[in-house]
């Protein structure tokens, strides 16, 4: 029997309106719904954003991700789960996998895939590309993400911030994303190096809760969980003398 099409499609940001019309086609269609969710039991973030263009008749497919780090934890958690999404492909239906933003871009998908492909070498795979996170933040701060020949940068934050150190010293644009507990020791970074004028914070964009901060000092009384679905750009030193 004909295998069927894993189609990983990227729902943007956070506002329904921000998905593809691509996407939105093919969630109207498709009746098997993988869509992920966090460890802690709360809905999925990505159904709730999605659930408008899914089909009222479509099976929904809840996936916990791994919260670890750790490359070994997570390459067995995804190698449990698929077997579930090769269960259905192969019996000639097509699948979708949600993704918050893109689905190539610091996603639960690259994952998933992999191991995908590791069990099913010819398997179809269709990714719909979606809006990004810091695309998005961009839009809403009015922030040119990209000017002439400038570089831009996107760095994930980690524990350690070497990797956004680097990139600041670098002159060009930076975007940091994931900051969430790490807002603290950001903001202090950002003012040692004298870059913290320069910076935006953008959080839960398009989504409730919405906020927008051009001075990140303001940002100092707040509790750790303001970092969370958070990204912080950083203008280039080309656009702060211009």
């Amino acid at each position: 029997m004909k295998l069927g099409t894993l189609y990983g499609i990227g729902i943007g940001p956070g506002d329904p309106e921000l998905i593809t019309v691509r996407g939105a086609k093919i969630l109207a269609r498709c009746r098997r719904v993988f869509v992920p969710r966090a460890p802690r039991g709360e809905e999925s973030l990505a159904l709730s954003i999605a659930r408008q263009h899914i089909h009222p008749e479509s099976e929904i497919v809840p996936v916990v991700f791994p919260m670890s780090r750790d490359k070994e934890t997570v390459r067995e958690h995804w190698a449990k789960f698929v077997p579930k999404v090769e269960e259905v492909l192969r019996t000639g239906e097509d699948a979708c996998y949600l993704t918050l933003g893109d689905p190539l871009l610091y996603s639960t998908y690259v994952y998933m895939l992999a191991s995908l492909r590791e069990r099913v070498p010819d398997v179809r795979v269709v990714t719909v590309p979606g809006v990004s996170s810091f695309s998005a933040a961009a839009a809403l701060a009015g922030f040119p993400l990209g000017q002439a020949e400038s570089s831009v940068s996107i760095v994930p934050a980690a524990d350690d911030l070497g990797k956004f150190q680097e990139a600041l010293a670098g002159g060009g644009t930076v975007v940091l994303m994931k900051v969430g507990k790490r807002l603290r020791e950001v903001i202090d970074l950002l003012e040692r190096v004298g870059r913290i004028e320069q910076a935006v914070f953008v959080a839960r964009v398009g989504l409730e809760g919405e906020r927008i901060e051009t001075d990140l000092r303001n940002l100092d009384v707040e509790t750790p969980e303001t970092g969370h679905m958070s990204i912080i750009l950083v203008r280039g030193e080309t656009e702060q003398s211009g």
